[in-house]
């Protein structure tokens, strides 16, 4: 008996570091979308549906929290937001940096960080959902299958820009 609680635990543990990483990499996700929206406000498109897309993982954020919660887990519920004095270094760093590139090819690195940060939430969606379907815990299945859609979303949609974008940019002087 004492074996078989030791084991619950351990398991118990292991997802409970795994929702506390989705938890975590949604959190970055919202700062980079955020960030990039606030970079690239001359862009409407970018600035409007960045800002959209933020939202959804900050709902992701706030559902992680309550999931974790029902586990033991102390996340906090209320998203992060881009902010404080690593954020405005960061700002006007860009900003510096912008005197000295073109504008665009910021842009095409700020979607190439947004594709690969969104890639990694997906993958740890993926290994939630799968991790639920062993231990046929239906809370977290649900969990996974509502918020991988948006993270997939996310990520195509940080490609199709890139992909839009891509051309003008590097042929145009």
């Amino acid at each position: 008996m004492k074996i078989t609680q030791t084991l619950r635990s351990l398991r118990g543990n292991k997802v409970g570091a795994a929702v506390e990483e989705l938890h975590r990499a949604e959190n970055g996700l919202v700062e980079a979308l955020l960030s990039l929206a606030d970079q690239q406000k001359a862009d409407h498109e970018v600035f409007h549906v960045a800002r959209d897309l933020a939202g959804w993982s900050q709902e992701h954020v706030r559902r992680l929290a309550e999931v974790g919660r029902s586990r033991g887990l102390d996340l906090d519920a209320e998203p992060a937001e881009p902010g404080g004095l690593l954020a405005t270094a960061k700002q006007k760093g860009s900003e510096l940096m912008g005197r000295f590139h073109e504008p665009g090819l910021l842009l095409l690195a700020d979607l190439r960080h947004l594709h690969r940060e969104a890639a990694g939430v997906s993958l740890d969606w993926e290994v939630l959902l799968q991790t639920a379907k062993a231990l046929k815990d239906s809370e977290l299945q649900k969990l996974a299958e509502d918020c991988h859609p948006e993270t997939v979303r996310q990520m195509k949609w940080a490609e199709a820009k890139l992909k839009e974008s891509a051309a003008q940019i590097m042929v145009t002087g």
